[in-house]
């Protein structure tokens, strides 16, 4: 079974924003040091998804457990912006989820040398030195996977869960005919 971890979108809002001010005027659920990064972070309590605004009116939401709660956030943002004269209406139309991080479990345990030639040295990278996972690009997908020696599994890149579901059934389809073979 696949599961979101993290839900990425981004949107464009028609206005500049001088982020001082904003985060100012929005107080302790902003935070902006524009000399350790030109963003201005926003997170609506501990645990919630971050937002990060730009003075160009463009913004990213990262770490929602759902499109569902991506888009809530979303709202909740444009909201405070339009009840604090920000933003003339709480609405923007370019807003997106832009990437998917899933998980998902094989259910066995994988040798990953012998995967990184089965699968094709040509489509990944495997260094163990420098990170314990196999970094897998399958052929007509937008994702990335990484391919733990525990079987654990990791999607990224993925557009909606259907593409990532997708793309899991492919690989594990073609890791059990591997795994077969050895």
């Amino acid at each position: 079974m696949v599961k979101i971890v993290n839900v990425v979108g981004s949107g464009s809002l028609d206005a500049e924003f001088d982020l001082e001010r904003v985060a100012t005027d929005i107080g302790s659920i902003a935070e902006y040091d524009p000399e350790k990064y030109p963003g201005m972070y926003l997170r609506f309590g501990e645990d919630a998804p971050l937002i990060t605004v730009y003075r160009t009116g463009k913004y990213i939401v990262t770490g929602a457990d759902s499109e569902e709660e991506a888009h809530a956030i979303r709202e909740r943002f444009l909201n405070l912006l339009a009840d604090n004269g920000m933003i003339a209406e709480p609405d923007d139309e370019w807003f997106r989820i832009q990437n998917l991080v899933c998980t998902a479990e094989l259910g066995e345990s994988l040798n990953l040398n012998a995967l990184a030639i089965g699968l094709g040295l040509e489509k990944m990278e495997y260094e163990p030195e420098q990170f314990p996972g196999l970094i897998y690009r399958p052929p007509g997908a937008n994702s990335v996977v990484l391919l733990f020696a525990s079987g654990c599994v990791v999607i990224t890149g993925s557009p909606d869960l259907d593409a990532a579901e997708e793309t899991f059934a492919a690989l594990r389809d073609e890791v059990t005919d591997l795994l077969a073979v050895d």
